[in-house]
């Protein structure tokens, strides 16, 4: 049995899977923000409970938002800031008393997509997360490519592309948390279009309900969306250039907006070298269970 652990911003979720990737168990909680010890327990509870329903043991594997440093050993760029800078993978072995694999969240997306997913059959695939955060994973033949310094596919810190006028504003005014300003994160993760609205219509709004208000037709909800639309053309735009993937597999509650799957082919184009791209841009074939998915199939692809 291979228990998958998904270590999010809003929720800690535990998976269950048999040898041929069927479900046995699943359950969430709500993640201890700002509590790095109630995180660890909330894992390992986790962890216990899926074992206890299902009447068994198994291996675990584990995704987090951010890496795992390998100049010191602890956590680094998690936009769950409350674990940068711990020693998460000794201090949760030490709870544990088991070994377990780590690796970061959004490649975690790429491995589940890649193995029987969206992906599959795809040599190269690039996996986003569009959701509180932005981040981006690496799948090369269904395993993980972290990088040299484990931060490959961190595209949500690279600045927007070719930004107009009006994005040159937001970037000075809109800072980053990893405290640069003009990050693909502050532009395109659902934080960012919420923020987008707030600054066009004054309103703090969900992007779900964002969503809807464009569906009625709401003038500043249909401004804010297409100026994500955009903004998320050119960078994926920048991506393509660097790895030109085989296909790029979207996660994260902005994957949700179905017209995105119609729109970013027709905008690629404009900004891709050579006027011309056909990668195809799909929705992850698992949703929200993907990421978690791929954390269960760490141990058994060695990361």
């Amino acid at each position: 049995m291979y228990i998958g652990i998904d270590l999010g911003g809003t929720k800690v979720e535990v998976i269950a899977l048999d040898p041929a990737g069927r479900e046995l168990y699943r359950y969430r909680v709500p993640t201890p923000r700002d509590d790095y010890d109630q995180t660890l327990i909330a894992i390992r509870d986790l962890i216990l409970r899926a074992e206890q329903a299902v009447g068994r043991q198994g291996s675990i594997g584990i995704g987090i938002p951010g890496t795992i440093s390998q100049q010191t050993g602890k956590i680094k760029n998690a936009n769950s800031v409350w674990l940068n800078g711990r020693s998460f993978k000794q201090d949760l072995g030490t709870l544990l008393q088991r070994p377990f694999e780590v690796a970061n969240d959004a490649n975690c997306l790429a491995i589940s997509e890649a193995t029987d997913g969206a992906g599959a059959g795809v040599e190269l695939v690039f996996a986003v997360i569009i959701g509180t955060g932005c981040g981006g994973g690496l799948a090369i033949n269904t395993r993980v490519y972290p990088g040299h310094n484990g931060i490959a596919g961190e595209w949500g810190h690279n600045p927007l592309p070719w930004p107009d006028e009006t994005e040159r504003v937001y970037q000075r005014e809109v800072p980053c948390y990893c405290g640069k300003t003009g990050c693909n994160e502050t532009f395109i993760s659902g934080t960012g279009f919420a923020t987008t609205y707030r600054r066009l219509s004054g309103l703090s709004l969900k992007g779900e309900d964002i969503m809807r208000l464009a569906d009625a037709g709401d003038p500043y909800a249909e401004q804010a969306l297409r100026q994500y639309e955009i903004r998320l053309a050119k960078a994926l735009a920048g991506v393509i250039h660097i790895i030109d993937p085989g296909v790029i597999v979207l996660g994260g509650g902005m994957s949700n907006v179905d017209r995105l799957y119609a729109s970013l082919p027709e905008l690629l184009p404009q900004w891709v070298f050579g006027g011309e791209c056909d990668t195809p841009i799909v929705k992850a074939r698992h949703g929200d269970s993907s990421g978690v998915r791929g954390a269960a199939w760490l141990p058994r692809l060695g990361k």
